[in-house]
C-alpha cells in the first residue's frame, strides 16, 4: 500500500474528534472494560489503535512556557498523551537559544518516539531536526518552521496571514480613505519564520498600492513592552498614522496601548493575529485591537496529537513522511469577540 494511501485512510479516524474540545465534550482514555461489549471488528481496531501508542514518548520544546499559546500546547498535548497511555515529557529553555539546543540534543540521546518542536528561528534547530530524523525520531515542527522540513508541519499559515492582514489595511488606509496611507509594522525577530512570512505576504499587497507608505519596521522581540515604546515613539513623529500591524497579538497589545495613551484609539487601527486567549477578546473589547487573525491555539494542540497519531500508526520512518495541517483562521473583532476566545480553567 502507498504512503499517500496509508495516509488518506488514517486522516479520517484522526480527526474525527477535531471539535471535542472547544465543544465541550471531554475525551477520556478508553479501558478494556468499556470495549469489552462491542462487537469483535470494534475491539480488534480498539486493540490495534491502543498498542500503537502503548509505551511510546512524546516529547515538547516549546521557546518558552508561560506564554497562552506555549502554555495551552503543553495543556493539551499533555492531556491527550495521557489518554494515550503515552509517557509525555517537556523542557523549558526560558527564551534562552543555547539552552534550548542543549535540550533538544538530550531529547535526541533520550529518543522519544516524536519531537514537537518550536523554532525560535529558521536556522537554529534545522541540523539538529536533521539529526533527530536520523535517529528515527519523528519531528513535528509548531507554527515557525525551520529551514529543514521535518515529518510533519502544524500551524498556521503566516504568508497568508500577512496577506489578508495587508487587504484589510489598503482598505481602510488606501486610496478613497481620506487617510494618510501611512502604517507601522511591528516584527517579532527578523529570524522567525512566522515573522518572515507575515511581512512577505503584506508586502506583496503593499507593492501594490503606492499610497501605502511604511513609516516604521523595527522588531519588538516578541515584547509589550517594546511594542508600547516603538509605537509611541512613531506616533510623536507620524501623529497622522492610519495603522500598525505586528506579527503577534499578546506583543502588539503594546501598540495597541501606545495607541491609547496618545488619545488616537478608533483612529489609528491595530492589526495581529495569534492563538485566541482570552485576553485578546478582552482587549478587543477594550479597543486595544481592531482585527485580529485567531489561528486557535486549543485546536492546534490536538491538531499536533493527531497529526502524532497519523505517524505512529503509519509506522513508516520520519524521512518517508512529508506532510502538514494549516490551521484554520478566524478574524476577531468587537462584534464577534464575546465568546470566540479560549481559557485555561483551574480544573
Amino acid at each position: 500500500m502507498s504512503v499517500s494511501k496509508v495516509i488518506r485512510q488514517l486522516l479520517f479516524a484522526v480527526t474525527f474528534t477535531a471539535g471535542l474540545l472547544l465543544g465541550g465534550i471531554q475525551p477520556v482514555k478508553a479501558d478494556s472494560a468499556e470495549v469489552k461489549g462491542a462487537t469483535k471488528a470494534t475491539r480488534k481496531i480498539r486493540e490495534n489503535f491502543d498498542g500503537v501508542f502503548k509505551g511510546k514518548t512524546i516529547a515538547y520544546l516549546p521557546i518558552t512556557l508561560g506564554l497562552p499559546l506555549t502554555n495551552i500546547w503543553n495543556h493539551v498535548i499533555k492531556k491527550e498523551a495521557d489518554e494515550l497511555g503515552m509517557k509525555f515529557i517537556m523542557r523549558d529553555p526560558n527564551f534562552d537559544p543555547a539552552v534550548m539546543t542543549q535540550a533538544m540534543s538530550a531529547f535526541i540521546a533520550e529518543r522519544p518516539d516524536v519531537l514537537v518542536v518550536q523554532n525560535p528561528s529558521i536556522q537554529l534547530l534545522s541540523k539538529l531536526s536533521k539529526k533527530a530524523e536520523k535517529a528515527g525520531i519523528h519531528v513535528i515542527q509548531i507554527n515557525m518552521i525551520s529551514n529543514y522540513q521535518t515529518s510533519a508541519f502544524v500551524g498556521a499559515d503566516f504568508y497568508r496571514i500577512g496577506v489578508l492582514t495587508a487587504r484589510d489595511i489598503v482598505k481602510e488606509c488606501g486610496k478613497g480613505s481620506g487617510k494618510s496611507g501611512k502604517i507601522a509594522f511591528v516584527q517579532g525577530t527578523t529570524t522567525s519564520s512566522s515573522n518572515i512570512e507575515v511581512l512577505k505576504g503584506a508586502m506583496s499587497i503593499f507593492n501594490q498600492h503606492p499610497e501605502i507608505k511604511m513609516v516604521s519596521n523595527q522588531p519588538a522581540n516578541w515584547n509589550a513592552n517594546k511594542a508600547r515604546e516603538i509605537t509611541a515613539t512613531v506616533l510623536k513623529q507620524h501623529p497622522d498614522l492610519c495603522a500598525t500591524m505586528g506579527v503577534w497579538g499578546i506583543m502588539q497589545l503594546g501598540a495597541g496601548q501606545a495607541i491609547k495613551e496618545a488619545g488616537l484609539t478608533g483612529k489609528v487601527l491595530n492589526y495581529s493575529s495569534g492563538g485566541g486567549p482570552e485576553i485578546i477578546c478582552k482587549s478587543i473589547k477594550a479597543g486595544l485591537m481592531d482585527k485580529y487573525w485567531s489561528y486557535s491555539a486549543e485546536l492546534q494542540g490536538h491538531d499536533i496529537m493527531s497529526t502524532a497519531k497519523l505517524i505512529l500508526q503509519t509506522g513508516l520512518k520520519p524521512s518517508q513522511l512529508r506532510i502538514a495541517l494549516f490551521s484554520r483562521l478566524k478574524v476577531l473583532t468587537k462584534a464577534n469577540a464575546d465568546n470566540a476566545c479560549w481559557k485555561i480553567t483551574a480544573k
